[in-house]
């Protein structure tokens, strides 16, 4: 692999979605990520549906191009070993609460010990220097507290969470710029450094750059809350034969999408002349979306839209995905064998790099599949190992 991490090593002490997600897209840009579980493995592996024990569809789905250690580290041995894999690392991204890492005595100055110019992330709910800090964070937790549950109730009228682990993959994304960020730092200046990605006020920052609105004045000049997301009539529209996506946005495509629907009248309507006036009106032009749109077939107003030079698309269902006709041009959704779970259906890497190019890993791994591999790579004997697996320390997984 020769993606744009190519030659990095990551140690990988995360579990569920967040933090899995980011070291996988570190994965797929060639760094060699090492998982290292405790020997219940990931809980995520457990998540169905699954083909076999611990190797659930999102754990597959998270985890490839990893290799998996199975590391005891509230056993001084299994810690002592860590320690030596952080010796040859350049980078640790942990989920643990920052206290939970003190207590198993793998805090940053330990670390940074071991390895003077270590890059040491911590992805985990709440800053330390707030009344949050140490408290237990899952993505529900996080969308409720950062006020993106309640942003749903602009449309559903109640706080609702997303049918999706946003802030998990939100946060992943945050993640993987900021310890990118931190390497090429260290490759500028051979300095390493702690890098703290809390959940909550990421998201905080993620849901106000649009919603924060009236309130971004001091004193404010109106409620918070973006216009254009609260009205009910944005969504995907009805067609007579399924449904699309139209949103014209500027004063020509409103103009051009009311002469395609047959609706002179709103051309030159000040409610879409007037740029400020159409802000604040954009939920009664929405409205008129729906009803124009009832009787065209899905295919027809598509062309039209698109000769219009409209932005608009077709409304998929997840299942609809592997036969959208874009994504089978690209080739971009992929059947893959895996050594123990078959064949399985897997996105490709979205991004393009005309000199570095990524490409996924290899198969997600089974639960201390890679324990000796990577503990003789970081300098150990076979005795050495083999005294390990005894103690408890490590599992062998193969």
């Amino acid at each position: 692999m020769a993606g744009p991490l190519s030659g990095y090593r990551i140690l990988d002490l995360t579990t569920v979605l967040m933090g899995p997600a980011a070291t996988q897209i570190l994965a797929d840009m060639g760094a060699d990520v090492v998982k290292v579980e405790t020997a219940d493995g990931d809980v995520i592996r457990s998540v169905m549906p699954a083909r076999n024990s611990g190797m659930g569809a999102a754990f597959l789905n998270s985890n490839r191009g990893k290799r998996s250690i199975v590391l005891d580290l509230k056993n001084p041995d299994g810690r002592a070993a860590f320690l030596k894999l952080v010796e040859s690392a350049d980078a640790l991204v942990y989920s643990l609460r920052p206290g939970t890492m003190e207590g198993l005595d793998l805090g940053y100055d330990i670390c940074r010990a071991a390895k003077p110019d270590l890059v040491y992330c911590g992805a985990y709910g709440f800053h330390e220097d707030g009344p949050y800090a140490g408290q237990p964070a899952y993505d529900d937790v996080i969308q409720s507290a950062s006020g993106m549950a309640a942003i749903q109730a602009f449309t559903t009228g109640e706080p609702r969470y997303m049918p999706s682990v946003m802030a998990d993959k939100i946060v992943g994304l945050t993640v993987v710029y900021s310890l990118s960020m931190a390497l090429l730092h260290r490759e500028r200046t051979g300095e390493g450094q702690r890098v703290d990605v809390p959940m909550f006020e990421t998201m905080v920052q993620f849901n106000l750059i649009e919603h924060t609105a009236g309130m971004q004045f001091v004193p404010p000049e109106g409620a918070p809350g973006y216009v254009r997301m609260q009205s009910e009539h944005r969504r995907p529209y009805k067609t007579a034969d399924g449904y699309v996506a139209a949103l014209p946005y500027t004063k020509r495509h409103w103009q051009r999408f009311f002469d395609v629907v047959g609706i002179p009248e709103m051309i030159d309507d000040p409610r879409v002349t007037d740029s400020a006036l159409r802000s604040r009106k954009v939920g009664e032009l929405y409205a008129k979306v729906t009803p124009a749109l009832a009787t065209w077939k899905t295919a027809d107003i598509l062309q039209a839209l698109r000769d219009a030079d409209i932005p608009c698309g077709p409304m998929n269902r997840l299942e609809d995905l592997p036969e959208d006709p874009h994504i089978k041009a690209t080739g971009f959704l992929k059947e893959v064998e895996h050594p123990t779970e078959g064949t399985l259906l897997q996105a490709d890497v979205p991004i393009r790099f005309s000199a570095s190019p990524p490409s996924p890993g290899g198969p997600a791994p089974r639960l201390g599949e890679h324990s000796v591999d990577v503990l003789i790579e970081a300098g150990f004997d076979q005795a050495s190992v083999e005294a390990l697996i005894a103690s408890g320390a490590i599992i062998d997984g193969r």
